[in-house]
């Protein structure tokens, strides 16, 4: 996955896909949150037993960990909560590592494999860009060596039974760590999966290491569009966050409203469709999204174009055309009843599938989306996507 958003990124395909930005002070201070977290938010200290380990996403909308919310409540003082403050605020009463998660990282390894210099060469001759493949593996996998055997270390002496966790293929030490000591590894979904997501698709099924053993999703259509790891299953377990708005609700959509929903990777050129459409139909009122990682200057918006941080799902529940690339929230829209257009630019492949079911609709230009934004489809099945919630713990 590193050395995939370093192709794209140094290719000038895409742009980084989550910047973390910090000043000195900023760093500072989370030095100095590592360093008191060692006794305040030691997981070895914790007063248990606890039976499982979560693992929650470091992004938490109005102060909500809306993946596991549900699990952590019905798990309650069974569960040991690690949740690191690195690049966000971790939840009350959770438990971290971050002092050592950052330390394990500043020794890199000095040797460079030969092996390291024959895939960048290779990776080079077939793309023509640049990747420093032997830095990458000279500080990560040290790291990782290091990291999961403090992890195995933990989970031995908490006794843990079952490991839940979200977004897996960043935490590939804590499943290593409990893959080595035969605990039960649960992944939570995130967000969007393709036939084209590097930490899930994996061709033909073949064995790959360190993965979990389960992953429970949103809906069906998330268990069956790629190919899993072998041995992985999957458990349709539905979204405490998100549900199908009623009748009334969809009456009640804005018929003037379009959403862009932009992502660092390709942004400023969904910009241009929003800025079409907006000059094109100025009774329309179109609202370009900002991801998380975004901040409002990284695009300067005309005046037709309004930029906005507001709760998304309460904007596409008011909307009625929602325009992205691979965002999961266009997944989100389809259930809260948008109508979908996929802009044709890196990435979009993401939702072949779903345009393959009639779901949304492949919008090659800008000018395509101001002729057609009235035909685009709305979601005649939005359960596949989003289930009813049942946690099968």
């Amino acid at each position: 996955m590193r050395v995939f958003h370093e192709l794209t990124r140094r290719s000038g395909l895409h742009g980084n896909p989550h910047p973390v930005r910090r000043t000195r002070a900023d760093q500072a201070r989370l030095v100095g949150r590592h360093v008191a977290g060692t006794v305040t938010r030691n997981p070895f200290l914790a007063r248990g037993p606890f039976d499982a380990l979560v693992v929650p996403h470091p992004r938490k909308p109005g102060g909500v960990e809306i993946y596991t919310d549900r699990l952590r409540a019905a798990l309650g003082d069974s569960a040991l909560v690690i949740d690191s403050g690195i690049n966000g605020t971790p939840l009350a009463g959770s438990r971290n590592l971050d002092f050592f998660t950052s330390a394990s990282g500043a020794i890199p390894s000095r040797s460079v494999d030969a092996r390291c210099r024959e895939i960048a060469d290779a990776l080079e001759g077939l793309t023509g860009v640049k990747v420093p493949i032997g830095a990458l593996v000279a500080r990560e996998l040290p790291k990782h060596t290091r990291l999961r055997a403090l992890y195995r270390s933990l989970l031995r002496r908490r006794r843990i039974k079952t490991v839940y966790v979200v977004v897996a293929y960043f935490h590939q030490h804590i499943v290593g760590a409990a893959r080595d000591l035969g605990i039960r590894v649960v992944e939570l979904q995130h967000g969007a999966i393709s036939p084209f997501h590097l930490g899930y698709s994996y061709p033909g099924r073949p064995v790959v290491a360190d993965q979990p053993d389960e992953l429970w999703t949103f809906g069906s259509y998330w268990s069956e569009v790629a190919e899993l790891p072998a041995g992985m299953r999957t458990e349709v377990v539905g979204a405490s966050f998100i549900q199908p708005l009623s009748e009334e609700q969809l009456a009640a959509k804005d018929p003037r409203r379009v959403v862009f929903l932009s992502q660092g990777t390709i942004g400023p050129l969904l910009l241009e469709y929003a800025v079409a459409v907006a000059e094109a139909r100025p009774e329309l009122e179109v609202i370009f999204h900002l991801h998380p990682s975004e901040r409002s200057g990284d695009y300067p918006a005309p005046p037709s174009v309004r930029v906005s941080s507001e709760d998304i799902l309460d904007l596409l529940a008011s909307a009625t055309y929602q325009v992205g690339v691979a965002t999961t929230a266009l997944f989100e829209g389809m259930v809260l009843g948008c109508r979908t257009g996929v802009a044709d630019l890196p990435g979009h492949e993401y939702l072949d599938p779903a345009i393959g079911r009639g779901d949304a609709v492949l919008v090659p230009s800008p000018e395509a989306l101001v002729t057609g934004l009235a035909t685009l489809p709305r979601s005649s099945d939005p359960t596949a996507y989003y289930a009813p919630l049942a946690l099968p713990l």
